[in-house]
């Protein structure tokens, strides 16, 4: 049994709430269980030194735990006076994730900056900033296009993120921080709307694994993808129905 009585296949309960935050171009406050994580979307009029005078905008991301986010205090980046390897290494994955779903040549010369800040972990961080930020990013590309500074719609498709892996043997969906701490296989997937990956993370943490195992796991994921993409679309009002609050099934 599995520490919230889900079942293997069953997500935890998502709920996104936008525009959280006053000042940001587009925000989102994403909770998938018990973790939380406030993504917000800052839109500068400059692209990094290596677009410079390309004629195309720049999407980036930057992540960030607060102290008590675990059982255990984590001190500042600032206090270390550097970020940590894992911080770093999931900006770039939510950065990645989020440019291939923007074309890039329609945002002109401006930056979207996705900050992810984790508020509360209890598993899936990485994947939860993927699909908060996505909606936070979807409403500071809205203000731009309601402002008439761009002509042509940027973002081409929806994505969305889960975490998977193997515990005791057992194919899990979605798993909580003690899921996580002890599995053996642990996989992160993104997926756009049209189904297709784009990002694909697996490591056997302990132990190898088949090629079935990864795929009964992937098909796991995709299926729970789609779900959290139809929750992005009711919450963004794209579609049927104007709610700006919405749960997972």
């Amino acid at each position: 049994m599995r520490p919230d009585n889900r079942l293997n296949n069953q997500m935890r309960r998502v709920k996104i709430t936008r525009n959280v935050m006053k000042f940001a171009e587009g925000s989102a406050l994403i909770e998938v269980g018990d973790t939380r994580v406030l993504c917000t979307a800052t839109i500068e009029d400059r692209t990094p030194p290596f677009l410079k005078d390309r004629g195309e905008g720049w999407v980036t991301a930057e992540y960030a735990m607060l102290p008590r986010a675990c059982m255990h205090r984590v001190p500042r980046d600032s206090t270390r006076g550097r970020g940590s390897a894992r911080s770093l290494e999931i900006q770039r994955l939510i950065g990645r994730c989020l440019r291939a779903v923007a074309d890039r040549g329609f945002l002109g010369e401006r930056t979207i900056l996705l900050d992810c800040d984790v508020l509360q972990a209890d598993g899936g961080t990485r994947t939860a900033s993927v699909t908060g930020a996505f909606v936070a990013l979807y409403d500071a590309v809205s203000r731009l296009k309601r402002d008439g500074l761009i002509e042509q719609w940027p973002i081409n498709a929806f994505c969305a993120g889960i975490s998977a892996g193997i515990v005791r043997g057992e194919p899990l969906l979605d798993m909580c921080y003690e899921e996580d701490s002890a599995c053996e296989v642990d996989l992160n997937v993104v997926m756009a709307d049209d189904e297709q990956f784009i990002e694909l993370q697996v490591s056997g943490e302990d132990s190898r694994f088949s090629k079935e195992t990864l795929d009964q796991l992937v098909a796991m994921s995709g299926a729970a993808i789609q779900k959290l993409i139809g929750l992005q679309k009711r919450v963004l009002n794209v579609g049927e129905g104007t709610i700006e609050v919405a749960h997972s099934e």
